[in-house]
């Protein structure tokens, strides 16, 4: 049996599992439906948030579906995160 947490966002999709979520997860999703697509590091300077929160709030958006990420073609090192929802 999961959290209950995590047995709110089961049933939810799209923005009603984000308005879930903590304050953070909402903030790196709105960062990203605002700039598109963005590295983790780009997501920390624009929501001024510690790297290990934003790290937290991806995988939380990760786990929802609502976040998609993928290896950067520039850079393999780092990831692009791209919101997955309107």
């Amino acid at each position: 049996m999961g959290s209950p947490e995590s047995s709110v966002t089961d049933g939810a999709s799209g923005w009603d599992a984000v308005a879930e979520m903590p304050p953070s997860a909402k903030l790196v999703a709105k960062a990203l439906e605002y700039n598109g697509q963005l590295t983790q590091s780009a997501i920390a300077e624009e929501t001024l948030l510690p790297p290990r929160t934003v790290r937290y709030a991806l995988n939380r958006l990760e786990e929802a579906g609502v976040v998609e990420s993928r290896f950067s073609f520039t850079d393999a090192r780092k990831r692009i995160y791209e919101l997955t929802v309107e």
